[in-house]
């Protein structure tokens, strides 16, 4: 009896509903899911591979499991009609560095100090530049926050933060455009006298 380890594609957003049956009709199989910060509503376990996962089983005389008839599942992957199967230590080796993703906090944006920001908190939204690197999605990160005409040193929860488009920054420097604060809202009073951040 040889073992190997083969992909097997699940319906659209349906990897948990086809991983819980592959193990109650006794199935291996190998779901590799990553922890990852969700703004907004804590940590959540992800996927790594929408839609695959990963089944190890004895393949004889060519007689495929039906398993495209379980719950959550569209069958084997294959490729020119066949399924190959991938190498124990391939498969061992993604479980280690998944397992080292999730001990390292998962994904999760690390801003780098430069990197220009939008802050938006409520109502509040304003440019910054990232000062110091975050340590977590958890922790507060500190930035130069443009704060009337001036740059202020701040620190605001890593949640607040989302990566600036290109074309927001350096707007100062270009015939004095207005800021906006997205969908076209123009910030009062911040033509011309706007600071880029450099």
């Amino acid at each position: 009896m040889a073992l190997n380890w083969y992909v097997v594609r699940t319906k659209p957003r349906s990897e948990y509903i086809a991983a819980n049956v592959l193990g109650v009709e006794g199935y291996e199989h190998f779901f590799p899911r990553i922890q990852a910060a969700q703004k907004r509503s804590g940590r959540e376990e992800i996927p790594l591979f929408p839609g695959y996962l990963f089944v190890r089983c004895d393949v004889d005389r060519g007689q495929w499991p039906a398993i495209g008839l379980l719950p959550g599942v569209l069958g084997w992957v294959r490729f020119d009609g066949v399924a190959s199967s991938i190498a124990d230590d391939i498969v061992d080796e993604l479980a280690r560095r998944v397992e080292s993703i999730n001990d390292n906090g998962g994904l999760w944006i690390r801003y780098k100090p430069g990197q220009k920001v939008r802050v938006v908190s409520g109502q509040f939204e304003s440019l910054a530049q990232v000062a110091e690197e975050p340590t977590s999605s958890d922790s507060k990160v500190r930035v130069l926050l443009e704060f009337m005409g001036q740059l202020v040193s701040a620190e605001v929860p890593w949640s607040d933060l989302h990566i600036a488009p290109e074309d927001s920054l350096g707007d100062a420097n270009h015939g004095g455009r207005r800021r906006t604060r997205g969908k076209g809202r123009w910030i009062r009073n911040r033509g011309s006298e706007a600071i880029a951040l450099t």
